[in-house]
């Protein structure tokens, strides 16, 4: 299904990855999880890539305290849910393509209950529960996912990078999730030496940078959490979208 009647929407994408990775991306499903500070930036990527079919799924609703790093958050859109919010914005920007948005939230117990059968996941969900129950069932049904790491108290986007959650090194995120995965899901036992650490066959996109605890002097109490930069999530989320978009042309990435 060709995604504009006017070559030009996409014609750079086609150039980019030529016409049959182009093809491909139009014939593809990706379901994003979690639509925050990482997630919504990721599925924005991928609609403006060509995707012929997005799953948006996310329960919460924008909130005041997302404006400073959420892409469906405006001062006209508080309240609102935010899968509602960036599918009507991205029917906007492709309005061949198709999107579906579901106003829920993964479930520890059944994790695999709202995900299509066809799509490519890219999961970017705060609970850690719902994280790890996610990528387990996803491991299990042997289905393509990609992960986010953490992002709160960073600031140099240059430190972003991926590879295997179980070799990822400097994100605090991804340790709880290791440890979560290997006691509750069977997931391969860790090991003093790297070189003997079992990849778990899954990638993440995270940074190494160590994390900043909340300035002196701030207005909101420390206990309000990690402060958070646009700079940080924006480049996680970018960069899931590159993972997937790789993967579906078939330009396979390291880690």
């Amino acid at each position: 299904m060709g995604n504009s009647s006017d070559k030009r929407a996409f014609g750079g994408i086609e150039r980019v990855y030529g016409p049959e990775g182009f093809a491909r991306l139009q014939a593809t499903h990706v379901c994003v999880v979690g639509l925050g500070g990482v997630g919504s930036w990721c599925a924005e990527a991928l609609a403006r890539s060509a995707i012929g079919e997005l799953t948006l799924i996310d329960g919460d609703t924008v909130a005041e305290s997302n404006l400073n790093r959420q892409l469906p958050a405006l001062r006209s859109t508080l309240g609102k849910p935010k899968a509602a919010v960036l599918a009507e914005r991205f029917r906007e920007i492709n309005p061949q393509a198709r999107i579906t948005e579901l106003v829920a939230f993964i479930s520890k117990e059944n994790p695999g209950a709202l995900i299509p059968d066809d799509a490519i996941i890219v999961e970017a969900i705060d609970d850690m529960q719902a994280k790890a129950a996610l990528i387990a069932w996803a491991s299990r049904a042997n289905r393509t996912i990609f992960v986010a790491g953490g992002a709160g108290g960073r600031i140099d986007p240059g430190r972003v990078r991926t590879g295997d959650i179980a070799r990822a090194k400097g994100d605090p995120l991804l340790s709880r999730l290791r440890t979560t995965l290997r006691k509750e899901y069977g997931f391969p036992a860790g090991s003093a030496d790297p070189k003997r650490v079992k990849p778990f066959g899954i990638t993440a996109a995270f940074t190494d940078e160590p994390m900043r605890g909340c300035a002196p002097g701030c207005s909101i109490p420390q206990n309000a959490g990690y402060g958070t930069s646009s700079a940080i999530t924006a480049t996680l989320g970018l960069r899931l979208a590159s993972l997937a978009i790789n993967r579906i042309v078939g330009v396979y990435e390291a880690g």
